[in-house]
């Protein structure tokens, strides 16, 4: 089959609204969202801590987060095998091949990528925020939440580079999900899977939705730092 028929192929597929198809769009999207949501407050929590506050070690705490973004997740999804398997510490929740593994999974790897960019977004904050929220009396809790409405927009390139990251990971979605079709075929294990069979209209198809997913995202970050950029600019 020609790269042309493979691509008239996969749109073809797309569609027509193929079960199968779309119920692997629907895994990895659901997997790598609550995933996400679950590293979310941690890793938001923890770059800010590491942000403000000045502790022993903190350089090294610093260095170790941004080591961290270069983790390989069939490392990550190696460890998770390892504790979730039948005789691992964890194999009592029966979690692997599951998608609650994989959840667990994209958890982990998108964990740094949230930590690290929050990080570098409220160190790069003007400090005057914190400082003239304290001289106003904020509560500590007051404070942290204005300095992170203040890096909002860094933030949400957290977010959106951490949900790029745990949608096109395939490494973790193996060796934790063992792509199970219509259980836990994730976009990226499916792609793999059906390029090894020599099928590639499927992975095309499959390809267009990844890349869509990746223009929406960015799209609607640059909208909004558009809209912040005009809104400095009128003040």
């Amino acid at each position: 089959m020609s790269l042309f028929d493979a691509t008239a192929h996969a749109f073809t597929l797309l569609f027509s609204g193929d079960a199968a198809l779309w119920r692997i769009i629907w895994v990895s999207v659901k997997t790598s969202v609550i995933g996400l949501l679950l590293a979310a407050p941690p890793a938001i929590l923890l770059g800010y801590a590491i942000a403000m506050h000045r502790f022993p070690g903190r350089r090294i705490a610093v260095w170790l987060a941004q080591c961290a973004l270069s983790l390989p997740t069939v490392l990550i999804g190696l460890l998770l095998y390892l504790l979730l398997s039948r005789r691992g510490p964890l194999g009592a929740l029966e979690w692997l091949f599951s998608q609650q593994g994989i959840i667990l999974g994209q958890c982990v790897v998108g964990l740094p990528v949230l930590l690290a960019f929050t990080l570098a977004a409220v160190q790069a904050l003007d400090p005057r925020y914190a400082e003239t929220a304290r001289a106003l009396g904020a509560s500590r809790w007051r404070v942290m939440a204005t300095v992170l409405f203040e890096a909002r927009y860094g933030v949400m390139a957290a977010v959106i580079s951490g949900f790029g990251r745990v949608i096109s990971e395939v490494g973790c979605a193996l060796m934790v999900g063992g792509n199970i079709e219509g259980e836990t075929r994730t976009i990226t294990t499916a792609i793999a899977l059906e390029t090894s069979k020599g099928e590639f209209a499927q992975g095309i198809a499959l390809g267009i939705v990844l890349v869509a997913l990746a223009l929406l995202m960015n799209g609607a970050l640059m909208l909004l730092q558009g809209e912040a950029h005009t809104a400095g600019g009128r003040a």
